[in-house]
């Protein structure tokens, strides 16, 4: 593993070789994961998603990262992490589910190991902090895996997690994706910080940088962080400087904000050309193989296109419920109509 700069101290062990077979499956699942953002952006655009945040481009933080830790440790993802949630096996509708309007994930998280795709800025971390360290209080060896943006990097929730997750010693990886922009925000003008990796030094815990853009890296590094954490030395923070290629989200307009040409010069360091590449140099991959792998991908997608067309169901009454234990006048008289109605529509079946 290269690291690219190790402000503090990188995780003590060395890098080792990963099997040839363990580089096709992550080429199988960040060609499958490149598939599964085409067609979640088809959706957003045919007004089937109410928003979809593509992570084209950061197929190998996300691939390299979630089979880097055990299916029995935690993932605590961002709404961009459905590739990772792809690839540890959730069900690609289901991941999909949020982004439909649910109010459900989707997935169940405790059989998953997997906490539901938050919205809100670093609060992932905070709960990534707080599970590890009952895990670790209780003898259990699970690490959480917590992803989050650069642009999260300045939200308070962040710095309260890695405070306590470092004091507490508490099994966490905090794999933060550095995809140069906060929605809108170059980092430039939101931390004045040499680097993010930068910032674990001031919690006492390793933080290490390196290219996000190299799934052999990501693998390594957090595989090393997470073992690190499960030995009982606490934390890790690592920065993976990569790039969001699509914008924040298909309600973006990124040529506001970002110089023409620039995710073009990104591209040329796609991570799913340059593995590829790799491989075929080394003889992993051969030419027929990868055609093969680019046409399952392509299957997958259009499996998904089909599965997704089925209507979501559920219980319209779920609405009323959960919000006020009792319920005020108006809503009650809309909750009695609709039970009505629905009750009328079963009849007439």
């Amino acid at each position: 593993m290269t690291v690219l700069e190790a402000p503090t101290a990188a995780p003590a062990t060395a890098a080792a070789e990963v099997p040839p077979d363990r580089q096709l499956l992550m080429y199988r699942a960040m060609v499958v994961g490149r598939a599964f953002n085409r067609q979640a952006t088809a959706f957003s655009r045919q007004g089937r998603l109410a928003v979809y945040p593509s992570s084209r481009g950061q197929e190998a933080c996300q691939v390299g990262s979630a089979l880097a830790v055990r299916p029995t440790d935690w993932l605590f993802p961002t709404y961009r992490e459905s590739v990772a949630l792809l690839t540890r096996g959730i069900d690609p509708v289901q991941v999909l589910t949020l982004f439909r309007g649910d109010q459900h994930c989707g997935y169940d998280p405790v059989a998953e190991h997997t906490a539901p795709q938050c919205t809100p800025l670093a609060t992932q971390c905070l709960h990534a902090a707080g599970l590890a360290d009952a895990a670790r209080m209780a003898g259990d060896p699970i690490v959480a895996l917590a992803y989050i943006g650069d642009g999260a990097t300045s939200e308070g929730d962040f710095h309260e997690a890695l405070n306590y997750a470092a004091v507490r010693r508490a099994p966490v990886v905090f794999l933060v994706q550095n995809n140069q922009y906060a929605i809108s925000v170059p980092l430039a003008k939101q931390t004045a910080a040499r680097t993010l990796a930068d910032k674990a030094a001031g919690y006492g815990m390793p933080g290490v940088r390196i290219d996000g853009n190299d799934v052999l890296q990501v693998y390594q590094a957090v595989h090393d962080a997470a073992e690190r954490a499960r030995a009982g030395h606490g934390p890790t923070l690592i920065e993976a400087v990569t790039y969001r290629i699509d914008a924040h989200t298909n309600a973006d307009d990124d040529t506001r904000y970002r110089p023409a040409g620039e995710a073009d010069a990104w591209a040329a360091q796609d991570p799913v050309d340059r593995l590829e590449r790799d491989l075929l140099a080394a003889g992993v991959l051969d030419r027929v193989a990868a055609d093969g792998i680019a046409a399952a991908a392509d299957a997958f997608a259009t499996e998904l296109s089909a599965r997704f067309s089925e209507p979501p169901t559920g219980d319209p009454m779920q609405m009323f419920r959960h919000v006020y234990h009792h319920l005020p006048p108006h809503l009650r008289e809309q909750s009695e109509r609709l039970a009505a109605e629905l009750a009328a529509d079963e009849q007439g079946d």
